[in-house]
């Protein structure tokens, strides 16, 4: 079974390899759902941009880590916090809750 840190740098290497494979992202999603609370803002930050980078939409997970980042604003850096926002535009995932809390950070 994969921990939070091997599944957001096995999801960053299929998407740098720009291998896209519906059944493996669902897969994934399900884990990082599952294990969320362990992942840290870099994980978080480098799981999304694989999402987005291949392109495969996967709301439930979206709106986990939106709810997750929403309440560890405080340690979300510049570069993640920059990583995180073009996923979810990259995508065309709407997150007001996300968005209006990062505007006021």
């Amino acid at each position: 079974s994969f921990n939070s840190q091997e599944i957001a740098t096995t999801m960053w290497a299929y998407a740098k390899m720009d291998y896209s494979s519906p059944k493996l992202f669902d897969a994934f999603s399900n884990k990082a759902i599952e294990k969320l609370d362990t992942f840290n803002s870099q994980g978080i930050a480098n799981t999304l941009w694989a999402y987005a980078k291949v392109g495969h939409s996967s709301p439930e997970l979206f709106n986990a880590i939106s709810l997750k980042a929403i309440k560890n604003l405080n340690t979300i850096n510049s570069q993640e916090l920059s990583n995180m926002l073009w996923a979810y535009a990259k995508i065309e995932h709407s997150s007001p809750e996300l968005f209006d809390a990062l505007a006021g950070k």
